[in-house]
């Protein structure tokens, strides 16, 4: 029997610089990725359900997440459960990421405490939430299509964190 990791003890982070926030991820070792740099670097990792994946002992195990525990993580049925659960006029610091977004990460003003959302690997974001956040996109210059999900999000997480101040 193995157990459930979203019902055991993480990590709390009072007052994290940032918020990872991760909708709908599809890949194991990208979320696993994500939670390494969010646990580096004390920022509180936010998981938009449903998940490409089991969040249990076995699957974690398996991709070599044995530091699950020391990052702050909270789950959410879906997106609108996630909206209510942040707290009143956050949603006005939720930043979203989308190669399809026509505005430069570098020119995204961030402040302390801001939510950075990212879609799936494979379909990104809604188009709704797209259109209803400010949103950004790392510029790509080759011929290839995106970059990995994880990638991404350290890229746009250390420039922020450096724009902030924070090293």
């Amino acid at each position: 029997m193995t157990r459930d990791i979203t019902k055991l003890t993480h990590k709390i982070i009072k007052d994290p610089a940032l918020n990872v926030v991760l909708y709908q991820p599809e890949i194991p070792a990208n979320t696993g990725n994500i939670a390494r740099l969010c646990g580096a670097a004390k920022i509180r990792l936010h998981l938009i359900h449903p998940l490409g994946f089991q969040v249990d002992d076995k699957h974690l195990k398996r991709a070599g997440l044995d530091y699950w525990y020391e990052v702050d993580i909270r789950h959410y049925k879906g997106f609108d459960e996630f909206l209510d659960s942040i707290e009143e006029g956050a949603q006005e610091k939720l930043l979203v990421f989308s190669k399809h977004a026509n505005q430069n990460y570098s020119k995204a003003i961030v402040k302390y405490g801001d939510y950075l959302l990212f879609g799936q690997e494979t379909m990104g974001l809604p188009i709704s939430i797209r259109d209803s956040y400010p949103c950004y996109r790392i510029p790509i210059w080759g011929s290839v299509r995106s970059l990995n999900l994880s990638t991404t999000v350290g890229i746009v997480t250390y420039h922020y964190l450096h724009q902030l101040g924070l090293f």
